[in-house]
């Protein structure tokens, strides 16, 4: 069997057309973790005007040399302040108040004394002390938030400051997920066959999508069956815009989906990568529907539903990069299996801000053990023109809180 190398297989990935083109629009409450589908686009400066920062008296900064200055008056904030300040004169003027016109200073009420109608300067302060100037956060027309940006705490409050009472989002492409294998069981199903094993494929990549921004389809188990792998398909097929299988793509009698997705009409886009885990990957076109068919054995279709169905699923978001990929340093050395560009459960430490990488608790056996990715693990990379590496080498990772 020719596989093909990792890069290129990733290179094929990013060049299928998608429609990343639907879009909706939510309200800014309700937009919490979607994909911006538009920038965000300042109208007007912040502050548009001078702005009080403390509470204080708005001053000329030459009037400090004065033995007092007059008060006019309070300026609380959210007035439409039009006094003039001329010298001699101040005016009360608190937190987030347009400074008056003629004012160059905010003297804090700590730095001062009020005798009467006056206040005596204890303390001088610096010229526009206390003072936000207009733009100091952003001009108009600035990009303040980027197309393709994940919607978190911090983008709700600006687009709130903004006034975005409906946001423009990417429509989540909705992922079906479906684990083939008479062996399965699906929760909640009981057998006295101690030969089965329980379903965790299709609620692992379900989650794993649903994470990653997409809109995840349960689709349960189907048995080794031809033909009802056939239908389901078929089925699943017209209600997502990806349809992810695990199992029954290797070379045993009974791996009936490998010669099932042709006969669905969709041309395949590659099968079989020089990769571990996951050599037996295939994915496949139909229209504008994907199917991307992975190894059965619960870490190998983990790590191969993020490196090839989180990119299409990026793709269809509009977003640029599926995950965050760092430089870390190997804190130990690493012992390679295969020739393959292998895909390294691991542990990541940021000390003195370098990254290091050690494989404290991880197993070493086969793509089934799933619990080696607990505990915000990561993923190693090694290509195949790597052996073994001495402890101090630098390598690239996948991190798996990113999506």
């Amino acid at each position: 069997m020719s596989l093909l190398n990792y890069e290129t297989s990733q290179n094929m990935l990013e060049l299928l057309k998608v429609n990343s083109s639907k879009t909706q629009n939510l309200p800014l409450n309700g937009s919490l973790g979607s994909i911006l589908a538009e920038d965000i686009v300042a109208k007007y400066s912040e502050p548009r005007f001078p702005t009080a920062s403390m509470d204080g008296y708005a001053i000329k900064h030459a009037d400090q040399e004065l033995e007092s200055i007059y008060i006019l008056g309070d300026n609380p904030a959210g007035k439409d302040e039009t006094r003039v300040i001329n010298s001699g004169e101040c005016i009360k003027t608190f937190t987030g108040s347009k400074m008056p016109e003629g004012a160059d200073t905010l003297i804090q009420i700590e730095n001062v004394s009020v005798e009467d109608d006056k206040i005596i300067i204890n303390e001088k302060v610096s010229l526009n002390s206390s003072v936000r100037p207009v733009a100091e956060s952003y001009e108009a027309g600035d990009v303040l938030i980027k197309k393709g940006t994940k919607i978190g705490f911090a983008e709700i409050g600006v687009m709130a400051a903004l006034n975005k009472v409906m946001v423009k989002v990417a429509l989540k492409p909705r992922v079906g997920v479906i684990s083939t294998g008479s062996e399965i069981l699906d929760l909640g199903e009981e057998s006295d066959n101690p030969a089965q094993i329980r379903s965790s494929n299709n609620y692992t990549l379900a989650a794993l999508f649903e994470q990653a921004g997409a809109e995840a389809v349960q689709l349960g188990t189907v048995g080794d069956d031809k033909d009802k792998i056939m239908r389901t398909f078929e089925s699943a097929l017209d209600g997502v815009d990806i349809l992810v299988s695990t199992g029954g793509v290797s070379v045993g009698d009974y791996d009936f989906v490998k010669d099932i997705v042709p006969r669905l009409g969709a041309e395949i886009v590659f099968k079989g990568v020089a990769i571990k885990p996951g050599r037996h990957i295939l994915v496949a076109q139909k229209g504008d529907k994907f199917i991307i068919a992975l190894p059965g054995f619960a870490y190998s279709s983990t790590v191969t539903a993020i490196l090839y169905g989180l990119p299409l699923v990026s793709k269809m978001l509009g977003k640029k990069h599926p995950y965050k990929i760092i430089e870390a340093k190997l804190a130990q050395d690493f012992q390679k299996r295969s020739k393959a560009t292998e895909f390294t459960a691991c542990n990541v430490v940021l000390e003195d801000g370098e990254y290091y990488v050690n494989f404290k608790d991880k197993k070493v056996g086969s793509s089934a053990i799933l619990i080696n990715l607990l505990n915000e693990s990561a993923l190693m990379i090694t290509g195949e023109e790597d052996g073994d590496l001495e402890e101090g080498t630098f390598v690239n990772v996948i991190l798996l809180d990113s999506f």
